[in-house]
């Protein structure tokens, strides 16, 4: 099995998070068979971050719980095939892409849903890591359910329930 790289870039002091993110990025990358090497960073922030950063790439100025910035453009459960020179010498690894996640609305949104912050925090990295591979929710309905439906089971295969 590959060696991902999952690098957790904590903005606030609430690093308690960090495992159950890892956990759900590495439970994505198996559960879509993903034998390249990947380097995914994921960044915990505000709502004040999140938004700018928001504005700056969607033009849409308002906090949101997640954001996916691929660096690799895939289709869903397409295989990672790149060329030499997009694989770090040192690593092995594709760069995969990077994941920004607000703290303030995982807590929000699990108050609003009725379940852990650790269980919002485990949807939300699932939910971008499947961006970063190639789901997209927002195209069409098909894609929608496509994508939903592989973040349940994901989730599922993780022990995390609603």
């Amino acid at each position: 099995m590959a060696e991902h790289i999952i690098t957790v870039v904590n903005e606030i002091s609430e690093k308690q998070y960090d495992a159950v993110i890892e956990k759900a990025v590495r439970a994505s990358l198996d559960f879509e068979k993903v034998e390249q090497a990947c380097d995914v960073c994921i960044m915990v922030t505000d709502d004040e971050n999140i938004r700018t950063l928001n504005k700056e790439h969607r033009k849409i100025d308002r906090a949101t719980d997640v954001l996916s910035f691929p660096m690799l453009t895939l289709s869903p459960g397409q295989k990672i095939e790149v060329s030499p020179f997009e694989i770090d010498e040192s690593t092995g690894a594709v760069m995969l892409g990077d994941i920004v996640i607000s703290i303030e609305r995982a807590k929000a949104q699990a108050e609003e849903y009725g379940h852990s912050v650790e269980r919002e925090m485990a949807f939300l990295s699932v939910h971008g890591m499947l961006h970063l591979l190639g789901y997209d929710h927002e195209l069409s309905e098909e894609d929608e359910k496509l994508h939903f439906s592989r973040q349940e089971e994901i989730l599922e295969s993780m022990g995390v329930r609603r």
